[in-house]
């Protein structure tokens, strides 16, 4: 587990995997009932996702206020469906509950809000917020004495927002050894491609330059991801940790894996049976 540098075991990478896939699936089934939405997010981070909530994250899904859980904390709010599907998956919202998402009355709003949706630490909206949050909530408890872990989850396009460095060297210079931030890097954002939006390469080499432990993998690799979890050391003061995720949009789906404007999705409704029977090719028996 975290602090160590064996390769992740076969049965916990795959329950992982497992994950996943059923993660996919109930965010197909959440973008139908609106016919659009974020859907090639929830479909990229997927393993992302499922490498915290079925591995990592210390939980009581009776109980999402309980004091001595680890935060996660959602920046990127757009990407709640992504979030729902892991949060029904832990257990922590009921599956059923899954079929209200964006509509009117709903605990599982479009974009996330923690007033609304159990195990929802922070809302989502402005991007650039959620690693300046977690710093503050990562400094509140070390003051406490928690052994807590802070996730951030935030994306590449966030990137550019000068408040995300100013907390990354905040965070660094606090030393706070127990807050990980986990970067999707799907080289996409609302008005193009990441690179050329704002070039942020080599990023790599700026997380490092701001003190931060730094790894890059591929965000859709459940073992490298376990793999790089393994590495954080999590210690109360030391250097926080960075996971560089490369993730491609609508992974698993190959009909939303290449379509062009793919920030936010339109399916047409013929379409949602062949994203589910191109998800579930190869993944026969896997009980959803």
């Amino acid at each position: 587990m975290p602090g160590t540098n064996a390769t992740p075991s076969t049965t916990r990478t795959q329950q992982v995997a497992d994950a996943a896939y059923r993660m996919r699936h109930h965010a197909l089934n959440m973008g139908e009932a609106q016919g659009q939405g974020y859907i090639g997010q929830a479909l990229g981070a997927a393993d992302m996702l499922a490498a915290v909530y079925a591995d990592q994250l210390r939980y009581r899904a009776d109980d999402p206020h309980w004091t001595g859980r680890d935060r996660f904390l959602l920046s990127t709010g757009h990407y709640a469906i992504a979030l729902y599907s892991a949060l029904a998956e832990a257990g922590i919202i009921d599956a059923a509950e899954l079929d209200s998402y964006g509509s009117d009355g709903s605990r599982l709003p479009m974009s996330g809000m923690a007033s609304y949706t159990p195990g929802m630490e922070i809302s989502g909206g402005s991007l650039g917020h959620g690693l300046t949050v977690a710093v503050g909530m990562a400094l509140g408890l070390r003051h406490q004495g928690s052994d807590a872990r802070v996730i951030n989850f935030l994306s590449d396009g966030e990137l550019d927002e000068g408040s995300t460095w100013e907390a990354a060297m905040g965070a660094s210079h606090h030393q706070l050894g127990r807050l990980i931030a986990m970067v999707d890097i799907n080289a996409l954002q609302a008005d193009g491609p990441t690179a050329g939006v704002l070039r942020t390469e080599p990023v790599a080499d700026k997380w490092a330059a701001c003190g931060w432990h730094t790894q890059r993998v591929d965000g859709n690799d459940v073992g490298a991801l376990l793999a790089a979890f393994d590495e954080v050391t999590s210690e109360p003061v030391g250097a926080p940790s960075v996971i560089l995720c490369d993730t491609r949009v609508g992974r698993g789906v190959p009909l939303l894996e290449n379509r062009e404007k793919a920030h936010f999705m339109r399916i047409d409704a013929d379409e949602w049976q062949i994203c589910r029977d191109q998800l579930t090719a190869g993944h026969e028996g896997v009980l959803v």
